[in-house]
């Protein structure tokens, strides 16, 4: 009698997404149990060597309930509590393509800005962080120009009045990838104020993911950002 699907019910992993589109499945923990994300990892990590997709796969929007299931199951994960993300196997792969730069409004949105940054690191490219350049104080976004001009992409990740990615795209020749988040007092309605503000952005060259969605934006920065071959 043959062994019963420890995935039956839960989950179908897409192993062969990375030779169809160039990267591997990411899993989404947010709404999953405990137990799902383990019969998950534990069926990727138990996977014929020959089916197991090239590259990290990434586990997102992690609870410290599903980072600790993580953990005991890959031993060598690269674990990041501030992003809530899990990355196995552990190590990137070398960067490849255009530079991407990852620009933090303020402190309270990193959590989003490292899953962006992350997210396109694992993808290969080279990320690089800039942190808490919000429109209260112009000056530090203007002296962060020079890095800004040298990204191939920027990814923008603001909460409140979400004005910073219009600044940005004012000021370079780069796509933007706008991220609104939840950050904000109760008119910012958790995310849905910036992420208006971004979408009537009047800087051309913007383009807008969901809230809190530093995934969406790291994914697409890394394949604007891929080598032209």
């Amino acid at each position: 009698m043959a062994e019963p699907d420890p995935l039956e019910g839960v989950a179908e992993l897409d192993l062969q997404r990375a030779a169809r589109r160039g990267y591997p499945e990411a899993v989404y923990c947010e709404g999953k149990s405990p137990d799902q994300v383990r019969a998950i990892a534990q069926a990727l990590r138990d996977a014929d060597p020959s089916e197991k997709p090239s590259g990290a796969t990434l586990f997102t929007r992690c609870s410290d309930d599903h980072l600790d299931v993580l953990a005991d199951v890959f031993s060598d994960a690269a674990i990041d509590e501030t992003a809530r993300l899990v990355a196995w196997p552990p190590e990137p792969p070398v960067p490849v393509g255009g530079p991407v730069v990852v620009v933090c409004a303020g402190t309270s949105d990193l959590p989003v800005a490292r899953e962006a940054v992350l997210t396109a690191t694992y993808l290969g490219r080279h990320c690089e962080l800039v942190v808490d350049v919000g429109v209260a104080g112009l000056h530090r976004i203007l002296a962060r120009l020079p890095v800004l001009r040298a990204a191939r992409v920027i990814v923008v990740v603001a909460g409140m009045d979400g004005a910073l990615p219009s600044v940005v795209a004012g000021l370079v020749s780069a796509p933007v990838v706008a991220v609104p988040t939840s950050v904000g007092y109760g008119a910012a309605f958790g995310g849905l104020a910036p992420l208006l503000t971004m979408l009537n952005a009047c800087a051309p060259g913007v383009a807008v993911v969901n809230i809190d969605n530093g995934y969406g934006a790291g994914h697409l920065a890394a394949q604007i950002a891929a080598p032209a071959d």
